[in-house]
């Protein structure tokens, strides 16, 4: 028996031995092996979702060079502007700029009713740098075809008057400037200048200044 035990003590005593190496040399691997780089994966990019005022903003801007009376008849067949209602304010836009304002309110009519105004008012930022720029032949028309959708748009009925002025339109400008100084209170240049304009259209025998005054 006593040899029995010596030779079962011995086998542990060999077990314990392996396992003990075993232990050792996967630590050694573990510490002398470079770490696994943690791979993180990037979010993925939220969707772009692309807004109706973007689509007719990106196609005027293809198509603005073509906006004049030879061009956007053909132009706009091959590439129509979208079916929106920033699109259709776009489209008036153009045409208006080609001098084809009776096919703008018609681009503008095409839409129910409440959505006209906001076509139309996209057409005023449009033209809005025309007028500032002093064209006051493609100006004018413009602005008198904001005024006709949003009648109380001070700064359309204060460019279409200004400009009427400038043409010799005189009823027209009359009409405009006084509706603007209903619809503005503010005691600035921009009411300065109306008013100014209508003494000088209230006075057909003075000698005043023919000039557009200064813009503020």
């Amino acid at each position: 028996m006593p040899a029995l035990y010596r030779l079962l003590g011995w086998g542990y005593a060999g077990v314990c031995t392996a396992l003990a190496l075993s232990a050792g040399a996967e630590r050694e691997r573990r510490l002398t092996q470079p770490p696994t780089p943690i791979v993180q994966r990037a979010p993925a990019p939220p969707s772009v979702v692309r807004s109706a005022a973007a689509d007719g903003a990106e196609w005027f801007r293809k198509i603005k060079p073509y906006c004049n009376s030879v061009e956007i008849v053909s132009v706009k067949r091959e590439m129509p502007p979208p079916p929106t209602v920033p699109g259709a304010g776009y489209h008036a836009s153009c045409l208006a700029l080609a001098g084809r304002i009776d096919d703008a309110r018609r681009a503008i009519d095409a839409l129910a009713e409440q959505d006209r105004a906001r076509a139309a008012s996209i057409v005023f930022e449009v033209g809005h740098p025309v007028a500032d720029a002093g064209d006051d032949r493609s100006a004018g028309p413009m602005m008198e075809l904001v005024v006709d959708y949003v009648p109380t748009h001070y700064m359309a009925l204060y460019h279409a008057g200004m400009a009427e002025y400038m043409l010799g339109q005189r009823d027209l400008a009359k009409r405009n400037l006084t509706a603007f100084l209903n619809n503005y209170s503010p005691a600035d240049g921009w009411r300065s200048n109306a008013t100014d304009v209508l003494k000088r259209l209230d006075d057909v025998n003075a000698n005043t200044d023919p000039r557009r005054p200064r813009e503020p």
